[in-house]
């Protein structure tokens, strides 16, 4: 593939630098139920595109060690935390599992009374579907019976994650559940990738979209889950019976460039950058851990030479679709704006991460 460490690591580096960048420019507006300002973009907003940028920047402290980058993450906690946390629903929720995993390495006591406040507000006040699973709620819109794919990375994983860290084994059981009725609800039988969402209201899939970056959720969260937490092994087995049908499928829709398009299987929809991190990261995770095929890992490889021809000299990760609401057409996806996001970056640094183990021979 030509791929070479040290431009890996260089592009990691720039990654870090085009996250702390991001500034909101006014594009969107996009105000919270309780009238205030929604930011989705800006590196020191609370919020879960935020949070999914501080987990990948804690996975990258945690494979390279690096001092600075401890020092940020823990600012950034410390500055929101003091600042006063936002109300709780899914997408507040997301920064909690960077949290999570920085106090299980470092056990630093000024973590835990926040987690373990969230955690036990999640499993009690947020809202529920029928089948116990968690309705969409989110800062602007409250979406009562609905499922999507975003809500197992965005509260199930740190469920498991500071489950299994504190010992609370009830948090790890309800992570476990969330995937099980997201999977019985979300996951398409035909092809073994997963439609955006589902509501119990009029009990279909909505436009029935098998959307990239949901897919990728489904793709990268499995195996963090299978990372973060002691599950059974009967529901192991049966998840990667599940991830292993939906990459079966992923294989067969990578375009010639090694990206996804943002609606897989819709040749006229456009290649997104943040997908295709999502499931290079998860094709060559998997491939290490022995769950996938060589073929699995060569696609991981094309995934890989895709996004590091979208990352500009700033580490600003290109070509990455705008945080996506429910869909009720196909359209709709095809419509959603380019906008470099938090959740870019850190699902292409996973994915480099990721790809550095492999093209250095390391096989742990």
């Amino acid at each position: 593939m030509g791929l070479s460490a040290r431009h890996i690591r260089a592009k990691l580096d720039l990654l870090v630098t085009g996250m702390t960048g991001l500034r909101d420019d006014g594009r969107f507006h996009e105000p919270n139920l309780d009238g205030s300002a929604g930011d989705y973009i800006s590196f020191h907003s609370w919020e879960w595109p935020q949070g999914v940028g501080l987990y990948g920047l804690i996975r990258m402290w945690q494979f390279t060690g690096r001092d600075d980058l401890k020092i940020l993450i823990e600012n950034w906690y410390a500055a929101r935390i003091e600042a006063g946390l936002p109300k709780l629903n899914v997408n507040t929720t997301a920064p909690m599992l960077g949290l999570s995993v920085l106090w299980r390495e470092t056990r630093d006591p000024r973590w835990q009374p926040v987690l373990d406040a969230w955690a036990n507000r999640a499993i009690t006040e947020m809202g529920r579907t029928r089948e116990g699973a968690f309705a969409h709620h989110v800062s602007d819109k409250v979406n009562d019976d609905e499922l999507w794919d975003d809500t197992l990375y965005m509260v199930a994983l740190f469920l498991a994650s500071y489950g299994q860290a504190s010992g609370r084994t009830e948090l790890v059981d309800e992570a476990v559940k969330q995937f099980l009725v997201h999977t019985r609800y979300l996951a398409d039988k035909k092809t073994g990738l997963w439609f955006h969402g589902w509501t119990f209201q009029g009990h279909h899939n909505f436009a029935e979209a098998r959307w990239a970056r949901g897919n990728a959720w489904i793709t990268a969260g499995m195996l963090d889950l299978f990372d973060l937490a002691d599950i059974p092994a009967a529901v192991k087995e049966f998840l990667t019976g599940v991830l292993v049908a939906q990459v079966a499928t992923l294989l067969t829709t990578q375009t010639g460039s090694g990206a996804w398009r943002t609606l897989l299987d819709d040749p006229t929809s456009y290649e997104e950058i943040s997908a295709t991190a999502g499931f290079g990261y998860g094709l060559l995770k998997g491939h290490r851990l022995g769950l996938g095929t060589p073929e699995w890992k060569a696609a991981g490889l094309r995934a890989v030479e895709a996004l590091l021809a979208n990352i500009d000299d700033s580490g600003t990760v290109l070509n990455v679709s705008y945080g996506t609401r429910m869909g009720h057409d196909l359209q709709f996806y095809r419509d959603i704006p380019i906008q470099p996001t938090g959740y870019g970056q850190a699902l292409a640094i996973l994915c480099l991460s990721e790809a550095l183990r492999h093209v250095e021979g390391e096989t742990s």
